[in-house]
């Protein structure tokens, strides 16, 4: 089944950013063997970024992640 993906954000590193009121800098995140396209919300580039999970309890998050340029 095919996901849609929606850019919520573009983070500096370490940059607190929460999901269902997870930091994501506070866990460890878990590759899940997926990959998604993006494109670069400023300049339309495309890069590809994959797919992680953090787990906290019952609740299990999953986003991707990448970089723009450095510390992007």
């Amino acid at each position: 089944m095919k996901q849609n993906w929606i850019h919520k954000a573009t983070v500096i590193d370490s940059e607190p950013f929460k999901i269902k009121g997870m930091n994501i800098w506070s866990y460890d995140w878990k590759y899940v063997g997926k990959s998604i396209k993006v494109k670069d919300p400023n300049y339309g580039q495309s890069y590809t970024f994959r797919i992680y999970e953090i787990i906290e309890g019952t609740k299990k998050v999953q986003f991707a992640a990448g970089g723009f340029s450095n510390c992007v």
